[in-house]
């Protein structure tokens, strides 16, 4: 197969030309104003707080997370005094706040279709047409499918028709080894970087999500776990995993006293997939039956649309593509935890000058910087 180690630099030169205040220029429909927002600032005025438009700014970092409360259950209603942010340990001003919420989803479903998962492949069928049919809205959010053994392989276009993306799913059929990282690699440097950011000051955001099924248990691929995790921070991937790891309970189990305790027990692959979701800002789940996938997705889609999204400009910049820790703390709400992407890489002087010549194909929405794999 052609392997996509030349999009690095042109993917990633595209992330960074456009910083986070672009993608953060369209007010979120999920605000708490509903009048229209004023024009754009010109470049002497101070940056705007929420609910204005504003043009973008070399130097702000955009953080989009959720969070949620001891019962794991989603809390929506914070408001941006309840937040700090931290780069590096040192607390940041909040430039921008908002509560983004029923945003356009562009999800990448990925299948592992390897001979690892063979007598679960109807398992990964059906967890996909279940998820799909329960979060995406026709003619607003769009889906791909794609599958992985040997190589990625795009079965099904991005679309908004279920049946046929249900189609393509159910047609799927086991065998080969198993290269995930390839798969996540390719997913988003070639389909989860679209639509590209349109001309003017005020694109139109998207959700960009991959759903990755599998045991986590990859033996094939090029590229590394940290290369997949970067590219997908880069290109502002949210990374939800779903294990079909049977190793300790059949997926027929019903008797509670033999699946308390599978959480307390995760092969290497789960580890994997916990690490590629919480790196990305996703959740890792790990079910013993399709039909306790029900609340999974649910809690997915519900957070998948509301997100809190938070811009702020780091103290003494540097343009010196280092990476940078970043923290985001309720201090006030004990229990609460914060889900989002875990740092960022600073523009370097090199990624800038690439960045210029590649007028407006950067990747919509794409923030300034990401987290380190």
């Amino acid at each position: 197969m052609n392997r996509p180690h030349a999009l690095l630099p042109a993917v990633l030169s595209a992330a960074l030309l456009f910083p986070a205040s672009a993608a953060l220029a369209q007010q979120s429909s999920g605000s708490t104003s509903q009048q229209a927002p004023p024009s754009a600032p010109t470049p002497s005025q101070q940056a705007p707080r929420s609910g204005q438009t504003f043009k973008r700014e070399v130097n702000l970092v955009d953080v989009l997370f959720t969070v949620l409360n001891r019962r794991n259950k989603l809390v929506a209603d914070l408001a941006e005094s309840d937040f700090k942010v931290f780069d590096e340990g040192k607390p940041q001003e909040i430039r921008y706040f908002s509560r983004q919420t029923d945003l356009p989803l562009r999800i990448g479903m990925l299948l592992d279709t390897s001979n690892s998962i063979r007598d679960r492949i109807k398992f990964e069928q059906d967890a996909s047409v279940s998820f799909l049919f329960s979060v995406l809205r026709r003619n607003k959010d769009e889906a791909f499918v794609m599958t992985f053994d040997d190589e990625p392989q795009i079965i099904q276009p991005f679309t908004s028709d279920t049946g046929a993306l249900r189609d393509q799913i159910m047609g799927t059929r086991a065998g080969g080894g198993t290269a995930i990282y390839d798969a996540i690699y390719e997913a988003c440097a070639k389909q989860l970087n679209h639509p590209p950011r349109p001309p003017g000051d005020q694109p139109d955001v998207v959700r960009r999500v991959m759903i990755l099924i599998s045991d986590g248990e990859d033996n094939l691929s090029i590229h590394t776990r940290g290369e997949a995790i970067e590219l997908a921070q880069r290109t502002s991937v949210v990374i939800y995993t779903i294990s079909t790891s049977t190793q300790w309970v059949s997926l027929e189990e019903t008797n509670p006293e033999k699946t308390s305790d599978r959480k307390y027990h995760l092969t290497e692959g789960d580890k994997v997939l916990q690490d590629l979701a919480e790196e990305t800002g996703g959740r890792a789940f790990f079910p013993y039956h399709v039909d306790d996938l029900d609340q999974s997705f649910q809690d997915i889609g519900d957070e998948l649309r509301n997100q809190y999204s938070i811009a702020y400009q780091p103290a003494n910049y540097v343009m010196d593509g280092r990476y940078h820790k970043i923290r985001v703390e309720v201090p006030d709400h004990k229990g609460y935890q914060v889900r989002a992407r875990r740092g960022y890489y600073a523009r370097a002087n090199r990624d800038a000058n690439a960045a210029s010549d590649l007028g407006s194909g950067a990747p919509q929405g794409t923030p300034q910087g990401t987290a380190k794999p």
